[in-house]
């Protein structure tokens, strides 16, 4: 088979190209930096230096591919971050009509059923849409919670206040690790058994916020690290001070409010997945937040 991955290799997509050509598939690997070819390469795959903002280059790349893995790269600084991604997602479905591509894994995310309200995911409802218009095309579309890598940013808080925090946090937050859903993605692509447009939700765990702040507190000696809840207008106060600009710093406290709210994670509770993931917070808390906040 052959396969295009979108997103170079970044947590999710090495761990697909790694599974697709230890079992002999040829890959081809879309990267905006040449300085990864060799990486590339040494994973068996080939590699595509380009940009998925080049409509042209998209088209060419994904010619002669039975399926693709597709994902909108973020863009930090960007102004017009929603017409940035549906950009990004047209050169996709120009270059899906163009080649008749048949399957497409995407990684969309939680709250992606709303369309309004969840900041930077509005745009993947959008891609969403997008490809449920090409007639004939199979897709998967993968909507991961939270990831926990994202929480490496409690690192400075707790060095810096003796706190964790954001503007959710009271009820649960769905979690999950970049490695499962690598494996979502890949079993998706190997199997090829979707039609029409599926949804998959992917997670691997369900915690309070002071439920997370106990466990990552515990792997870094402080188990009595509190959660707190900020407002809104301190939660951008906060990313603003952190380097994001002012878009940027709206969207993501927009997400988080609709977080709090309860009505981005609705439909993942409303459909939850009968199987979680195998990384729990307690696995990364030890393996790799610990070491990150010790480092």
């Amino acid at each position: 088979m052959n396969y295009v991955i979108t997103g170079s290799i970044g947590h999710i997509s090495k761990p697909i190209v790694q599974g697709l050509t230890k079992l002999g598939h040829a890959v081809t690997v879309i990267t905006s930096k040449a300085d990864n070819t060799a990486a590339i390469e040494a994973l068996g795959a080939t590699a595509a230096v380009g940009s998925v903002e080049d409509a042209d280059f998209v088209k060419a790349t994904f010619a002669g591919a039975d399926a693709v893995y597709l994902m909108i790269p973020p863009k930090w600084g960007v102004t017009g971050w929603r017409a940035f991604q549906n950009g990004i997602a047209d050169n996709y479905i120009e270059a899906i009509r163009a080649n008749d591509i048949q399957f497409v894994v995407l990684l969309s995310s939680i709250g992606a059923h709303k369309g309004e309200g969840t900041g930077p995911v509005d745009g993947l409802y959008d891609m969403e849409q997008k490809l449920k218009t090409v007639e004939g095309l199979n897709v998967k579309s993968l909507r991961p919670s939270y990831f926990m890598y994202n929480l490496f940013a409690m690192i400075g808080l707790v060095k810096q206040a003796g706190i964790m925090g954001a503007n959710f946090g009271d009820d649960k937050l769905v979690l999950v690790h970049t490695d499962d859903i690598a494996e979502a993605a890949l079993q998706n692509l190997l199997n090829l058994d979707f039609t029409g447009f599926q949804v998959q939700y992917v997670a691997g765990d369900e915690r309070t916020g002071a439920e997370i702040a106990q466990i990552l507190g515990e792997a870094i000696g402080k188990p009595q690290t509190p959660w707190v809840v900020f407002s809104d207008e301190q939660n951008r106060e906060g990313m603003i001070q952190a380097g994001l600009n002012d878009e940027m710093a709206d969207k993501y406290t927009e997400m988080g409010a609709s977080l709090r709210d309860g009505s981005m994670q609705a439909d993942y509770f409303a459909n939850r997945p009968a199987k979680l993931g195998k990384i729990k917070l307690e696995d990364f808390a030890r393996q790799e937040f610990a070491p990150a906040f010790n480092a």
